[in-house]
């Protein structure tokens, strides 16, 4: 992602993605919120991928050179700001409640007099300082053996060898990776493999797979472990995940 074209202000506006395109790297000078109010976003940068439904944003900080990518037809909002009002220097998912959503929505229809906006964007700020971070990351390996078994789980989620088992494919200890997991990631691999396999059934359901089908694609052992570990992460089911995806593109 060396190469990338410089834009010195982030664009406020609504932009409608067809399903798998995107945004080709780039950086501004301001900072960004990306969200998608249909569709899946996923935001790729040289230090990881972060991933978002339509009940979180993305968070850019002003520099970072990033793309963007849309799973299923995704309705993005960009909202460009000076202000840093989440205070973080590094790429972030953020929770959406009802009101941010409107909120986002209504600020990149770019209509109303400069005062009304100027307040809107007042409530808005407000919004975002007080929302959370999600867990949503991907992180880019440094260490190459770490990389090679983040490659073999990257191309198949549902491969469900051991740590040790993967290492000795790849050439490196079991004892080696789990330091490297917690070092570079600060996360176990277990945890890392779960955020991998949910970055993978977020996309699967945007692009409109049974839910059935994404469990087993992405590597859990049945339909109701997958339906927990996505309840406890989002709130909801992926069934009703689904669900809204498919009614807000019809």
């Amino acid at each position: 992602m060396s190469t990338s074209r410089h834009q010195p202000s982030a664009p406020t506006v609504l932009r409608r993605l067809d399903a798998g395109a995107g945004i080709d790297a780039h950086r501004h000078d301001e900072h960004q919120i990306a969200y998608a109010a249909r569709g899946v976003l996923a935001v790729a940068t040289d230090q990881g991928h972060w991933i978002a439904p339509a009940d979180r944003a993305l968070w850019v900080p002003a520099g970072t050179v990033h793309q963007h990518r849309a799973y299923g037809t995704t309705d993005l909002h960009l909202i460009g700001l000076t202000e840093n009002p989440l205070n973080l220097t590094a790429p972030a998912v953020i929770a959406v409640s009802p009101l941010l959503r409107e909120l986002i929505i209504e600020f990149t229809n770019g209509v109303g007099s400069r005062a009304q906006r100027d307040r809107l964007r007042a409530v808005l700020l407000d919004q975002l300082r007080g929302a959370d971070q999600q867990p949503l990351k991907l992180p880019v390996a440094s260490d190459p053996r770490l990389s090679a078994v983040c490659e073999v789980l990257m191309a198949d989620p549902a491969d469900n060898r051991s740590l040790a088992a993967l290492g000795a494919a790849t050439g490196a200890s079991e004892r080696t990776l789990s330091r490297l997991f917690r070092s570079e990631f600060a996360m176990s691999f277990p945890q890392w493999r779960t955020q991998l396999r949910l970055h993978h059934a977020l996309i699967q359901l945007a692009e409109g797979d049974a839910v059935t089908t994404v469990a087993l694609r992405c590597g859990w052992a049945t339909p109701s472990a997958f339906i927990d570990t996505f309840r406890r992460t989002f709130g909801h089911t992926p069934g009703t995940h689904r669900t809204r995806q498919l009614r807000s593109s019809s």
